[in-house]
């Protein structure tokens, strides 16, 4: 399926975030959307993002990419909120079901907006973490601080993408915090992938091509 892309600002506090639609051709009325932001570096033209809302609306998901590069976690919750309001009430694309993603710190700033937004039923049909960063460099204790978001969660469906040697989330200890997480999760490891996705020995675009087709199934079987 055709895509397009249009660029928007959305006013934030004192300031506008920067965001782009990737838009099916064929939206059709009963829309699905995507929202995705970026880790503590980079903005919205990373290319694990790029690739995947690309990839996203050629299965006919609408995406929206923004970015907030703020390493002040509140301000980008509030940033992450701000642009979900922003979609709920658009005009034109105002989706009837709405998953929330994003990478490392993004990820985990989709998990804290999701749990607000639980309290309003089926807002949020499910959260996508790639490498979510369940604990610090070298520090796996600080899981217990940065799993309880995860752990808040009571109804939406979790998908974490992560590779098997990331030093910010310990295979053994994801699976932990799965086991007792009260919804349903699901993860796709990565084989011998670090934190940003990179595999020694294979090229990025066949990494990209595995983790975008996980995660397209996965968004269409929960819509």
């Amino acid at each position: 399926m055709e895509f397009s892309e249009e660029s928007v600002s959305i006013p934030f506090e004192q300031k506008e975030l920067e965001c782009v639609f990737t838009v099916p051709s064929d939206l059709g009325a009963e829309c699905t959307a995507v929202v995705l932001t970026h880790g503590a570096g980079g903005d919205m033209h990373a290319r694990q993002l790029e690739s995947l809302a690309h990839a996203l609306a050629g299965s006919g998901v609408l995406c929206l990419r923004f970015t907030c590069r703020a390493v002040n976690f509140m301000y980008r919750f509030r940033a992450y909120l701000t642009v979900v309001n922003y979609l709920k009430s658009h005009e034109r694309f105002a989706p009837n079901r709405i998953f929330l993603g994003g990478r490392s710190m993004g990820a985990r700033t989709a998990v804290a907006v999701c749990e607000r937004m639980q309290r309003q039923k089926n807002a949020v049909q499910g959260v996508l973490c790639l490498s979510f960063p369940l604990h610090l460099p070298g520090k796996p204790l600080t899981y217990v601080e940065r799993s309880r978001g995860l752990l808040a969660l009571s109804r939406t469906s979790v998908l974490f993408v992560s590779g098997t040697t990331d030093n910010l989330c310990e295979k053994r200890l994801l699976e932990i915090i799965r086991h007792v997480m009260k919804n349903p999760s699901t993860v796709h490891w990565v084989e011998d992938a670090n934190h940003g996705l990179k595999v020694r020995g294979r090229t990025e675009e066949s990494v990209l091509e595995e983790v975008n087709s996980q995660i397209t199934a996965w968004v269409l079987q929960h819509k």
